[in-house]
């Protein structure tokens, strides 16, 4: 679960800049997105990528079941966070769930009017109006322009993210062998920048394509 973590975190950064480059120009994204399309690459990243999900929330579960189950009647006995545990390392998998269901529904606004209609082979539609499954900015614009309540909902899901990787991302180093006493604070701090950095860049470019939209358009 930590490697496929680590994984899904470098995917993170990958779409984090393609983001960044939509502030700036809604014709450099539509090149970005031109470029990656339905082409074999991209298709290849694509399932690779949604295996590393798959992989991920199945031994999220497994982990959680075997937990629980260890514990057997005894996490009903007290209701008071232990000293050092954080709420978020409690809750991860609660959390996971709801960054599964946003995924979804980014997945049904973008990725599926893209690369999907490509490979598909039908044309896109907003407000009756046939679309170039290339045209990524004028998606963005049409959820996230103007739109509070998408952007709100966008905003609750950066911080369920910002939640999971204050744990997940020093925690997942930890398994693979950064567990010295002297490392632990250290990439526990790591972690709450990485997080922050991550999940903020995230919510202010949100905000961007809410007051002015994509870039140039």
């Amino acid at each position: 679960m930590s490697i496929s973590g680590l994984f899904l975190i470098l995917f993170l950064l990958f779409h984090l800049s393609m983001n960044v480059v939509a502030v700036f120009s809604g014709e450099a994204y539509d090149m970005v997105c031109s470029f990656l399309g339905s082409n074999w690459y991209a298709v290849a990243g694509t399932l690779i990528l949604a295996a590393g999900f798959v992989i991920h929330i199945i031994y999220a579960s497994m982990l959680t079941l075997q937990n629980r189950k260890a514990r057997g009647s005894d996490h009903y006995d007290s209701t008071v966070r232990p000293k050092g545990v954080s709420w978020s390392s409690q809750n991860m998998f609660v959390l996971g769930l709801i960054i599964v269901c946003f995924l979804i529904l980014h997945f049904t606004q973008f990725w599926y009017h893209m690369m999907f209609a490509e490979l598909a082979g039908f044309e896109p539609t907003l407000m009756g109006k046939v679309m170039d499954p290339q045209s990524g900015a004028a998606f963005i614009n049409y959820y996230l322009k103007g739109n509070l309540l998408w952007t709100l909902l966008y905003l609750v899901w950066f911080g369920a993210l910002w939640f999971h990787l204050t744990h997940g991302f020093w925690s997942a180093l930890q398994t693979i062998g950064w567990n010295s006493t002297k490392w632990l604070s250290r990439l526990e701090t790591i972690s709450n920048i990485f997080a922050t950095l991550i999940c903020g860049i995230f919510a202010i470019i949100t905000l961007i394509f809410y007051f002015n939209g994509v870039g140039g358009m």
